[in-house]
């Protein structure tokens, strides 16, 4: 594996304000001053955590997913993120993984934040999305599937980074710094997550706690509070020399998910 250039973005959110957030992503992104191979963007990153889907949901090559196009272009890199898709009359929290060719895969949140009543409004999805870049294998997953290590197991090393999108609040912020290092320990992989800042339309606050942590659960990367655009590198190497030195993946447990 090469090794992967990162950009992340950890934003202030306009609440349900597509073209606002659109351009004002461009604007941060503007500052990218290095090459860069993946540009990772927070859950819902055009709207907020929101559960107004009528009013807010584009179908599958909107405008949100042609934006997404141009930016990949731009950059020559893949742009991920989610945001509302309306498809076949349901709702879906999508990631879309968009390629600088304009062609993409998509991944639809499995775990719907009952607590928020996400369920109430969108469809869960079924299937992981395990996806190929510069030789890195990359399982990217959404926000509340933090919660669930079955789902997220790395069975069979299928994946080398995990990624996790995320409008993750503040008063669970211990939650997510606790339960991320141990995705990357328990998975011998790399993990990213990916979070907001500032409070959305419902007041809550959410203090963006972004990172990124290696396989041995070393921080390479972490942001609290603020806004922040970083790039940095991850080392295909720390991947393959913790998997030869403690092969624990090769034990663990085999196991399927069925609905």
């Amino acid at each position: 594996m090469d090794n992967l250039k990162i950009t992340i973005y950890q934003g202030y959110l306009f609440w349900e304000n597509i073209d606002k957030n659109l351009q004002n992503i461009s604007l941060r992104l503007s500052g990218i001053r290095e090459k860069t191979n993946l540009i990772i963007l927070p859950e819902m990153f055009n709207t907020g955590f929101s559960m107004n889907a009528d009013t807010l949901a584009e179908e599958m090559g909107g405008k949100t997913m042609q934006w997404m196009e141009a930016t990949a272009k731009k950059f020559d890199c893949v742009v991920t993120g989610t945001l509302i898709i309306k498809q076949d009359g349901k709702f879906y929290n999508r990631l879309i993984w968009m390629r600088p060719d304009g062609s993409y895969e998509h991944y639809d949140k499995r775990h719907l934040f009952a607590l928020g009543k996400e369920h109430q409004t969108y469809t869960a999805g079924t299937k992981k999305l395990i996806v190929e870049l510069k030789g890195w294998k990359i399982c990217p997953m959404i926000c509340y599937d933090l919660r669930f290590p079955v789902w997220m197991r790395n069975v069979d090393e299928d994946y080398d980074l995990l990624l996790i999108v995320a409008n993750w609040p503040e008063r669970r912020a211990l939650h997510w710094r606790t339960l991320i290092p141990a995705r990357a320990v328990e998975n011998q992989s790399y993990v990213i997550g990916v979070n907001r800042v500032g409070h959305d339309g419902n007041e809550v606050y959410h203090s963006g706690d972004s990172t990124c942590i290696d396989p041995n659960g070393n921080v390479v990367y972490y942001k609290r509070d603020e806004e922040d655009v970083y790039t940095f590198s991850i080392i295909g190497d720390e991947v393959l020399k913790a998997r030869r030195a403690l092969p624990f993946l090769k034990d663990a447990d085999k196991f399927d998910i069925e609905d």
